[in-house]
């Protein structure tokens, strides 16, 4: 449970994205030396002039507001920039000081209460037995983009349940395990689970969860659930597995 907030003045690391708290934002790229980022898509000529024409302004709207990560902004994820923007920059926007965020770190401060965790939620993942102890699937199509590592905003929340839970239960050690199907190189496979199992832990370490708690492996297209000769199949085969080592998935049978 997020219990207080403590402002920092340090040089910027990482903010939490929008999924994670309104109004902390991914203040990072624009600079001089950085990745330029272009704006393409129906909303652009909707956007803010400061978003639209400002190396910084359109880093804040891709790292943002791209909440599909395919690239493009629609009017709706520009008429979410421009709001946000309305809301931090008020009326001076064509001055907004860019500069300043740098300087600004928002930390999130918990405090744990042992016990208190989302029994309902936990029921809802699905748990099964397996051999290490508790499973859940995490399909791509609820984490990722096609061919991506980046999380998409909604698998955020869809793993702020676990979160909790072990958060409120220091012991737990935890398995997470990436596969996907068997399109393109072996190589290329066993990259992309790598990096998928990567990013589902960073988003607990975000989430208040210690990274040591963790073991991640990725298997690229091994161990296929369904068959690889049907896109429904491939479908089931792309996927994150959560496994609690040790734990009964008779203990999230009941809420």
């Amino acid at each position: 449970m997020i219990k207080s907030f403590v402002i920092a003045a340090t040089a910027l690391t990482a903010i939490a994205t929008p999924a994670l708290a309104q109004d902390r934002w991914d203040w990072s790229g624009g600079r001089p030396g950085d990745r330029a980022y272009r704006l393409i898509g129906a909303g652009v000529p909707g956007l803010d002039p400061e978003l639209r024409g400002t190396p910084r302004g359109r880093a804040f709207v891709m790292r943002n507001f791209d909440g599909n990560r395919d690239g493009r902004i629609s009017p709706r994820e520009a008429a979410d920039a421009n709001a946000a923007f309305a809301r931090i920059a008020g009326a001076r926007r064509g001055g907004f000081d860019w500069d300043a965020r740098d300087r600004t770190v928002v930390v999130e401060t918990r405090t744990v209460v042992p016990g208190r965790w989302d029994r309902r939620a936990m029921h809802d993942y699905g748990f099964r037995q397996t051999p290490r102890g508790a499973t859940l699937t995490l399909s791509e199509d609820v984490l990722f983009a096609t061919d991506s590592d980046v999380l998409r905003p909604g698998a955020v929340e869809r793993l702020r349940p676990l979160a909790s839970y072990l958060r409120s239960n220091g012991g737990v050690r935890v398995a997470i395990d990436g596969y996907t199907d068997s399109r393109g190189s072996d190589a290329h496979n066993q990259d992309l689970s790598e990096r998928r199992a990567a990013s589902v832990r960073s988003a607990f370490d975000a989430m208040g969860v210690t990274r040591a708690r963790f073991s991640v492996a990725g298997h690229g297209e091994a161990n296929p659930v369904a068959t690889n000769a049907t896109a429904a199949g491939m479908r089931q085969n792309r996927r994150v597995e959560v496994t609690l080592l040790g734990r009964r998935a008779t203990e999230f049978a009941r809420y």
